[in-house]
């Protein structure tokens, strides 16, 4: 685990904590929405623009090699980082959002009516409508994978459901608004046993927990880069190639193509035929950074320490008369709420004493009607994160209770 030495040197390195709100140092608590940067990877975006500007794979002049090779080198590294087989199975798109609606609108070729795609009950929008689109599109069924009332999904009534007609199923690896672990091996294993293709989003899950996909074996990873210290607007599809080259492209435009006449246009090879258009060049570009400074701390030792801020958090917010903690076997995520505060009340209350957390629904509406509440509270961790944050958080929760 790391020292307290360790964490404040860490801490150093991302110049947005030294904010002051309200007269307290920021604590910042919402890493599930977005993780702040590092000072490398804010001077990787500056040096891209005073140094090697330029768009990729079209010019024949230094800045454009310069740039294009430090693209294809993120790829690379996010293969490596991911243990993918290619990097023709590595996407550049603007988010792990655009991601899954890419393989929505992409994969829809290979679903017919009455097929059946299967979400459970407790994913983020951007897992449930991209397939009711396609659903509504195709005439197949969405189904839904029930919850018990810790949140957890319920395996044998999966199973159950499972049939030759379901043909694709997409999860998330961690919850984004619970914190739980999925335990995707168990559904892929099974998925595996009716040739059912496997989407996991890894937004929440990237920047926590040892990624292996060629172990995890899922058809399709997704996740956001904002969410592992990166820049907003950079997003990883990962597929399996044989599936890849089964799609047809999403956009259209430059870059895509191998061929333009008026009579007929063919595509370029992965992974440019689902990649149109100028892509965030600077923002995949710092990915480099990204992945040098998860891999200085290491993921495993990350994964370690924020375990134990967790179970630290959630033993001392347990001990508050009136608190109620949603979900079970989480992450770096703990949702919950204070008996008669409204969430969103309690939010505005810990933004005054500089505690900046997540409150709402968090893009999980049908979650929250399956637990009759209109939101929750959520606080999420990252490796920037110390005790003496958590300790402060306590005792303002205490104070706020008095207030109220």
């Amino acid at each position: 685990m790391f020292s307290k030495k360790e964490i404040k040197s860490i801490r150093n390195q991302f110049p947005i904590l030294n904010t002051i709100i309200n007269n307290r140092k920021l604590i910042y608590f919402d890493n599930a929405a977005t993780t702040q940067k590092p000072k490398q990877i804010i001077n990787s975006i500056k040096k891209f623009y005073y140094k090697i500007n330029s768009n990729v794979h079209r010019g024949a002049h230094f800045l454009s090699k310069k740039a294009t090779e430090k693209m294809e080198l993120s790829r690379k590294r996010i293969k490596f980082f991911l243990n993918a087989k290619s990097s023709h199975e590595i996407i550049f798109t603007s988010g792990a959002t655009e991601s899954i609606n890419l393989i929505a609108n992409s994969i829809s070729d290979l679903i017919n009516k009455n097929d059946e795609i299967l979400i459970p009950y407790s994913e983020h929008h951007s897992n449930i409508i991209p397939w009711q689109i396609l659903c509504k599109k195709k005439k197949a069924l969405l189904k839904i994978i029930p919850i018990d009332n810790n949140g957890n999904l319920k395996l044998e009534k999966f199973k159950s459901i499972l049939s030759k007609r379901t043909k694709l199923i997409s999860l998330s690896h961690v919850s984004n608004s619970l914190g739980i672990i999925n335990p995707i091996n168990k559904i892929i294993f099974e998925a595996k046993k009716y040739n059912i293709l496997v989407v996991i989003d890894g937004s929440q899950a990237i920047s926590h927990i040892p990624i292996n996909i060629k172990k995890i074996n899922p058809d399709f990873y997704v996740f956001s880069i904002h969410k592992m210290y990166g820049p907003t607007g950079v997003g990883v599809l990962y597929g399996k190639e044989e599936l890849l080259k089964l799609f047809s492209p999403y956009k259209y435009g430059g870059e895509m193509i191998k061929k333009v006449l008026f009579e007929k246009t063919t595509y370029a090879n992965l992974p440019f035929k689902l990649e149109a258009g100028t892509p965030n060049i600077e923002g995949i570009i710092s990915t480099l950074e990204v992945i040098k400074f998860i891999k200085k701390y290491s993921i495993k030792n990350i994964k370690i320490y924020e375990n134990k801020i967790m179970n630290y958090a959630t033993k001392l917010l347990n001990s508050i008369k009136g608190i109620k903690i949603y979900g079970k076997v989480r992450s770096n995520i703990i949702s919950f709420n204070l008996k008669n505060i409204h969430p969103f009340d309690g939010g505005q209350l810990l933004d005054n004493f500089g505690i900046a957390v997540r409150t709402g629904n968090h893009c999980a509406q049908p979650l929250m009607r399956f637990f009759s509440i209109p939101g929750t509270i959520r606080i999420s961790f990252a490796i920037y994160n110390s005790f003496e944050e958590i300790d402060f958080l306590f005792k303002t929760i205490l104070k706020i209770k008095k207030i109220l």
